[in-house]
This record gives C-alpha cells, structure tokens and sequence, in this order.
C-alpha cells in the first residue's frame, strides 16, 4: 500500500502509522541483504520526516493525556482533543448488521488484508461472542478499534494494553561470539555494529514459545481457582512441576502480579474476582530499543545492545522504561515510527509459522490524507517481519474473561 500524506497530526498514543512490512523477522535477521535492512517504514510507503515527525510528536505528547489508564470499554480522554487536532481526523467506523457475514479477505503471500468494515463483520461472527451468544460491536469498541495496530489488540483484550509482562529471547552466546570474532562492515562505526549485532540475536519465534508456555501454565493454574490466593497456590506448584525458573519470582513479580493489575478480572461483569474466570492470552510489540533520553545519540540511531534485554533465565523483559519513543534520524531527512501491536489470543496451532497475527496498518481516517483503516491477519513470519524502525519484539501475556471469545483456539485466515 502506498501512502503519501501531507499533513498528519493527531493526539493519541495509539495512533500511529503500524507496520506491514515482509523483510524476514527479527530473529532472522542475519539473513537479510544489507539494503534491505536499512528500509524504514517511510521509506517504504512515501511518507515525509515532516509527515512522521509530526506523528511521533504528538505521540509522545498524548503520553500524558492518560490513554494508557482506559479500562474496560472506557475511552481515553484524549479522544475530544484528538478529534479536534487530527487533519481530516480520526472516524469510528459505521456500525454493521449483526446479520451481515463478512466477505473473503484479499490473500497475497502470508498475509490477508481487508477494510475495517469487513473485519467489523468477521468479529461480530467469530470474535465477538459473550457466553457464545455473538455480539454487535458497540460504538465505544469501533472507536477502540479506529486507532489502527492498538486498536484491534485493545477491542480483543477489552483493556488498553499496558504491556506489563513481556517475554523475548537473547541469544547471549550469539551475540559474545559475533562481537569478539567479527569486525564492523566497511563505513559501519562501532555503535552501529553493536545495535546491529543485538538485533540479530534476537529471536522471535523463540520469544513467542516462551510466551506461550508460560500462557500455558497459567490457565493451568486457572482452572478451578476460586480466589486470586487459590491461583497463585497452584501457580507456584505448576511452576515447580515444569522446573521454571519463574518459581522464583519476588511476590511483587509482575509476574504474579499480573492478574490483579488486569482491570477486566477486577470488573464485576468481567471476572468479579475469580480466577477460574479469566484465561491467559498473548499479543506482541515492536519496538525500538534506545528509548533512554539521558542515552548517547549513536544509541538512538543504531540501538541499545542493552536496551530491553530478557533475563536470561526467565525470558521476562522489563517493559517499565518503554516510552513509546522511536528510533533517531540515521541521516538527514530520515525519520521511523514508534510501535507495532499484533493481537494472538489463544490459538493451538502448535506450529508458529500457522499461527495468525491481527493488525493493522494505521488509523481509521478515510475522509483525510491518510486513508481508510485496512485490517491484517498474518502468518507469523509475516507479522514478525520488521523494518529498521524496530530492533525489538516482545510477546506480551494479558488475561480476558473465558467467556469472551475475542481470543478462539483456532484461526481461519481471512474468511472462507
């Protein structure tokens, strides 16, 4: 898709230009050609350093406007002000019949794309249940969802994503070895080969098995827990069944402070309370790793080698110093996006490369420069992909209630 816009403000943390590229991912990063490794996202789709710092700003300044405290179907207070700054603004997507069945999504390679409307539809059919009874999305829910990436993870996760509790996988030894064994490319300085180096370490297939398997143990320790004492009872004795290492965890852990810290398993129409209510589900981040304002400016270009590590023996990422800050300018005139989000659920496909990803490519602006909102469901290599906007991946565990069916275990691509 190729967008040119000229004139992009808006206020909103979660709405900025999302990601659907299809370079190799994170993990595989070692494999890609050199030129192809340097392409941003505006590079690749005709956007100005005007267009996305403008973007970016305006990003950042919403920060403090409190989008990150919405609960439940709760809109942030930035929506009045966001609806009176945007150029063209963002819409809420038109209400669709409850009756109305969604049509086949556009295939091509690994990916499916379709208009907001029709993922509306393909929700309201699939998503949407309540107590398998389906369910029209509700105005509140089409304004979550019009943010673009976010939104779709915040209409299926009923919460605005926080990003709490986040796994990855580090390959120390990779990363050892190529430093001390490999030398910078011709004109790559120092830093560069650092951040480089880093990025390639990662691996996110990995990051996401991890992910899953603690997901896993989590619904275990679910079942039947009729308190939140009850949970953590059975989560420890799982835990220790499996040998984890999360066993170990401070109490304070986000860790095993993540089900109380869910504002759904503290609403009474949610899980009032009760663990066995609620299941684990899983949605995904990218992002940049220099995020430190006290942090060298080479970091901001090429990369923090430190910057949002995992603990070695757990996998947990420490998501605290996340600001949403992207990366910095690496010559004049080039600028990158701030994040990606990819909602998951609970599917069982065992094979990640099976599994689907939901995103989407920006928000929902169809009477303004940027265009009508386009929904993606993506193989995972194809949502794992990235462009040199992001050097990070980070699988995030949330919990909904069971009854919500915004996270089934199986996942049609498209709709047949």
């Amino acid at each position: 898709m190729y967008i040119r816009s000229k004139s992009l403000t808006f206020i909103a943390v979660a709405v900025v230009m999302c990601t659907a590229g299809l370079v190799p991912s994170v993990g595989h990063a070692a494999e890609i050609p050199a030129d192809e490794m340097v392409r941003s996202y505006a590079e690749n789709h005709g956007l100005t350093a005007a267009d996305v710092k403008r973007i970016n700003t305006l990003n950042e300044k919403a920060l403090s406007l409190g989008p990150g405290k919405a609960t439940g179907s709760v809109l942030p207070d930035a929506s009045a002000s966001f609806r009176d700054a945007a150029d063209g603004g963002m819409e809420t997507p038109a209400a669709e019949p409850l009756d109305r069945m969604p049509d086949p999504y556009r295939a091509y390679g690994g990916r499916a794309s379709t208009s907001v409307g029709n993922y509306i539809r393909k929700w309201q059919q699939v998503y949407g249940q309540r107590d398998g009874q389906r369910q029209q999305m509700t105005e509140a829910q089409r304004e979550q969802l019009a943010y673009g990436c976010v939104g779709v993870t915040w209409v299926n996760s009923g919460n605005y994503p926080t990003n709490k509790l986040g796994f990855a996988f580090f390959d120390e030894n990779k990363y050892k070895d190529t430093i001390k064994n490999t030398s910078p490319r011709p004109g790559e300085t120092q830093a560069e080969f650092e951040g480089r180096t880093a990025k390639q370490s990662f691996d996110e297939e990995k990051g996401f098995k991890r992910a899953r398997d603690v997901a896993s143990v989590m619904n275990k320790a679910l079942e039947g827990s009729r308190d939140e004492n009850a949970y953590l009872t059975k989560l420890k004795t799982e835990l220790g069944k499996a040998n984890d290492s999360l066993v170990n965890e401070d109490g304070r852990s986000n860790f095993f402070a993540a089900l109380r810290s869910t504002p759904s398993f503290r609403d009474k129409s949610g899980g009032n309370f009760d663990p066995s209510r609620m299941k684990a589900v899983i949605y995904s981040k990218h992002f940049w790793s220099a995020q430190d304002p006290r942090g060298s400016a080479d970091k901001r270009k090429f990369g923090d080698p430190e910057g949002f590590r995992p603990n070695q023996t757990t996998g947990l990422v420490d998501m605290s110093k996340d600001r949403n800050t992207s990366r910095s300018a690496t010559k004049p005139g080039e600028s990158f996006i701030n994040f990606d989000y990819g909602w998951f659920g609970d599917q069982k496909e065992p094979a990640a490369d099976k599994t689907i990803w939901t995103h989407a490519n920006h928000f929902h602006n169809p009477n303004g420069d940027m265009g009508p909102m386009n929904v993606y469901e993506s193989k995972f290599q194809n949502w794992s992909s990235g462009y040199a906007d992001f050097d990070r991946g980070a699988y995030m565990v949330t919990f909904i209630p069971k009854n919500w069916n915004t996270a089934p275990d199986n996942v049609t691509q498209g709709w047949r």
